[in-house]
């Protein structure tokens, strides 16, 4: 249940639409499903937060994804599934009929109602190798309710690329800036603009980029302001934490 779902129950049950002993059953079954062996689905999250709780595929079994995604669905909300390779989607697809599988960020989605965010977020790529990561930050964005733009393959080394954008990426609310290698392109573009960056350090690299840990510490030790860093390939945690922006900018409006 979303905040605005809520806010309507509460409406319905102040103007006399809908009884207190119903709101209360709906309300109790909010907090936590325990009748998974496997899993503990939290159905408090988007209230909490803002949006459900998204599930980490990797290292589940496709029974389990298949279990826990139909008990999510149930609640009409949004469901995310990241980071499923292909094999399982293969596998589990066809029990899922209202899910759509996006090969290249290895992410499941259901649409579902949801609030929708003010402002956008522009999505940075450095360059095509590290489309998989940015791919899954926009589409994660996009479910939460934010408007997004993609910009791909600006990296570093053809500064005129960027340079090119700057007026588009300057006029969204936040960016998330995905990039491999040194992972120079968040520092570029955080001095650049006056908006909060979060970069995105990826594993795409040679031998001494130890599979992004060079361009996470790069990143960490940014010389511009204002640049958070999230983890190696992590384009979920960078969407959630521009989805918080987008949610505190539109607070602070009202």
């Amino acid at each position: 249940m979303s905040p605005s779902q809520l806010r309507v129950l509460l409406q319905q049950v102040s103007q006399g639409e809908q009884g207190v002993d119903a709101a209360l059953e709906t309300l109790s079954q909010l907090p936590l499903e325990e009748n998974l062996e496997f899993a503990r689905l939290d159905h408090h999250r988007s209230l909490r937060q803002g949006f459900p709780e998204v599930v980490f595929g990797e290292g589940k079994t496709p029974r389990q994804i298949v279990a826990i995604v139909k008990r999510l669905e149930e609640r009409g909300a949004p469901v995310l599934v990241t980071r499923v390779a292909a094999p399982v989607w293969a596998e589990i697809g066809s029990e899922l009929p209202s899910a759509h599988y996006h090969a290249l960020a290895r992410l499941i989605h259901i649409d579902g109602q949801r609030d929708e965010l003010s402002g956008s977020v522009g999505v940075l790529c450095a360059g095509t190798s590290d489309l998989p990561v940015a791919e899954e930050a926009a589409l994660c964005l996009e479910a939460m309710g934010a408007r997004v733009e993609r910009i791909s393959d600006i990296g570093v080394a053809g500064l005129h690329r960027l340079l090119n954008h700057l007026t588009a990426i300057r006029s969204h609310s936040a960016l998330i800036v995905v990039a491999g290698m040194e992972g120079a392109l968040p520092s570029v573009v955080a001095g650049l603009v006056s908006i909060p960056v979060i970069a995105v350090p990826t594993s795409v690299g040679y031998g001494a980029s130890f599979g992004g840990l060079a361009a996470l510490l790069g990143m960490l030790n940014s010389c511009s302001n204002g640049v958070a860093v999230v983890n190696i390939d992590n384009g979920f945690g960078a969407a959630s934490f521009a989805a918080s922006v987008l949610r505190s900018q539109g607070a602070s409006k009202t």
